[in-house]
């Protein structure tokens, strides 16, 4: 009876003890988090995703934790310091997982860089697919007024009234210092394109300057909105709101995340550390003969829906190369602590 006794107030001795060593074990310190929004296929070694070089380059390997509330089961994915989570698309599915991942008591993001990651449609006669952007501004695309076309007195006027009511949300001026840093490690980066891709841009917009020019790399305001959008109202739009609310760089990009994530973390008070790195893949524009009916109804006659060269040529994993050429700077930069 007596070595009974003793077997078990030595396992509720030693099973206190573990519970209160992980109680007040320390929680593991977050140097960057990145935040892809998709991967095509596996997280390494297939064709890429938003994910796949950042997963290998820093965190294959490393840990994997789950994160409740998080996108559809997704892992966090933790290396020596670096994290990675794939956040899914969309300003809802983004802005949860970003507040789930923060939010759980096993990490410190205390001094941690939010890195946003991705590609992006850009401006047409700013950008050309295959560029990178280093984001100075966001704002939300679908807050205000939004008005059909048809309906516009003028035929060929902006269809987006803005409404200041929003304004806490429908706009973020990132830090502009960091931005700076960020920008001047990274601008002379060398980027490639395809052959494909640069014959794609100049049949699309007649051999423009703009349009045949190399990718580079640049920075701009970022546009998100929920829908993916393209055609001519929506980019005057996207000028207007970018002059609306005093961005300090040009409309650069569309896509669907990067605003949701800045109010997150504007709330959080970690807005001046959030650094969104973007790649184009494709247009604001229909180009090369797509509508909106031939190139998004797959009911439509000789509909293009299933052809991706009619988006983004064969641009889609180079740029996704470059975007990690860029990006690899700045987290190397994060690592030895140079931002």
């Amino acid at each position: 009876m007596k070595k009974l006794l003793a077997l078990l107030f030595a396992l509720v001795l030693t099973a206190t003890v573990a519970f209160a060593l992980a109680e007040d074990a320390s929680p593991i310190v977050i140097k960057a988090l990145i935040l892809p929004k998709f991967e095509s296929g596996e997280m390494a070694g297939d064709f890429p995703g938003e994910a796949q070089y950042y997963y290998e380059g820093y965190c294959m390997g490393g840990e994997e934790y789950d994160i409740v509330g998080g996108f559809e089961g997704n892992k966090l994915y933790v290396k020596d310091g670096i994290a990675l989570y794939v956040t899914g698309m969309g300003k809802v599915n983004t802005a949860l997982s970003l507040q789930a991942v923060l939010m759980d008591n096993r990490f410190d993001f205390s001094n941690a860089y939010i890195i946003s990651t991705g590609c992006a449609g850009s401006a047409i006669e700013y950008g050309v697919m295959g560029d990178v952007f280093v984001i100075t501004a966001t704002v939300d695309f679908d807050l205000g007024h939004h008005a059909d076309p048809r309906e516009l007195a003028d035929a060929n006027g902006t269809t987006w009234y803005h409404d200041a009511s929003y304004d806490s949300a429908s706009y973020k001026i990132l830090n502009q210092e960091l931005c700076d840093k960020v920008y001047n490690l990274v601008k002379d980066v060398k980027i490639e394109t395809t052959e494909k891709t640069r014959a794609f841009m100049a049949a699309a917009f007649d051999n423009a300057e703009w349009a045949t020019r190399d990718p580079m790399v640049l920075r701009g305001t970022t546009v998100t909105g929920d829908n993916y959008w393209k055609g001519e109202h929506d980019h005057m739009n996207a000028l207007l709101m970018n002059e609306t609310y005093g961005c300090p760089d040009p409309y650069a990009l569309t896509e669907m995340e990067d605003n949701a994530l800045a109010v997150v973390l504007d709330r959080l008070g970690m807005l001046d550390r959030y650094i969104i790195i973007r790649d184009s893949v494709n247009t604001d524009a229909f180009m090369n003969g797509a509508s909106p009916e031939s190139l998004w109804d797959p009911n439509f006659v000789d509909s293009l829906a299933s052809d991706e060269s009619v988006e983004s040529a064969d641009i889609f994993a180079t740029a996704m190369e470059n975007n990690f050429k860029v990006g690899k700077v700045v987290i190397d930069a994060i690592i030895n602590g140079e931002l």
